[in-house]
């Protein structure tokens, strides 16, 4: 809840501007400036408000676009079968075997680290987990008889998915969604760190950890601020995943 109130209200909470030069390099914390100031003179704090906006939405516009194309063409491949499930599971096989940040790395060198591309190459990569998932789940719902039934009665494939085999798949596809996620927010950190996700001035918790590393040598924990937003809402979804996990698996007191 604390992370969507600071998305949600980025631009009230924020002492300055995203970008905005309000200081000298470098200042130190308090004051002016809570959290001190970057290379540039950034306030700090704004910058760390700014980026869970910009971070965490990244992220779940991808994590959706994922689900988007990875669910549909996993129900496909399950309720129709033969060589238009051999093709896309091929496909997909293929896709999984390149290791993904370095997929991502090399896509994005070539296409550029605009928002649009790194939304539509990330969950384009993605996709083949959530393809795999969806696959899997939805050919064991296909089986079933109740689903034999609505096709013997002439049911056509949209109607059977709709109202046969996602009701029943639903669990396990929210709580892939929440991990999903976590991924997904990781590879775009470990990207923006790298230099090739969000660009500048943007920005981005794995970017401002690359830009104010230096500042370890002198004993600042500065860099620490992002890393420590980074790996506290990845924890916090994992235990909300988990939660979800027990709840519908009918194991919670």
């Amino acid at each position: 809840m604390f992370y969507l109130f600071v998305i949600v209200f980025a631009p009230l909470l924020a002492p300055y501007g995203e970008a905005a030069v309000v200081g000298d390099a470098y200042a130190p914390w308090g004051g002016e400036f809570w959290l001190g100031t970057d290379s540039l003179g950034r306030d700090i704090l704004s910058r760390m408000i700014y980026a869970a906006r910009n971070t965490v939405g990244i992220t779940f516009i991808a994590t959706v676009l994922a689900f988007v194309i990875g669910s549909s063409l996993g129900m496909v491949a399950a309720v129709t079968g033969g060589w238009v499930d051999q093709t896309l599971s091929r496909l997909v096989d293929i896709l999984m075997a390149i290791p993904l940040l370095i997929f991502a790395l090399l896509l994005l060198m070539i296409f550029g680290g605009s928002v649009i591309s790194l939304v539509l190459i990330i969950a384009s990569l993605e996709s083949t987990r959530v393809f795999r998932l969806t696959r899997a789940v939805a050919m064991d719902v296909a089986v079933m008889e109740y689903v034999e039934a609505a096709r013997l009665r002439g049911e056509n494939m949209l109607w059977i998915v709709r109202r046969e085999i996602l009701p029943n798949i639903l669990a396990p596809l929210t709580a892939e969604f929440g991990l999903r996620f976590c991924f997904i927010f990781l590879l775009v950190s470990s990207l923006s760190f790298l230099g090739l996700g969000l660009q500048p001035p943007t920005a981005s918790w794995g970017a401002m950890v690359r830009e104010n590393v230096m500042l370890i040598t002198f004993g600042s924990i500065t860099p620490l601020l992002p890393a420590a937003a980074i790996a506290i809402l990845t924890i916090a979804v994992n235990l909300i995943v988990d939660w979800f996990l027990n709840k519908t698996s009918g194991f919670s007191k």
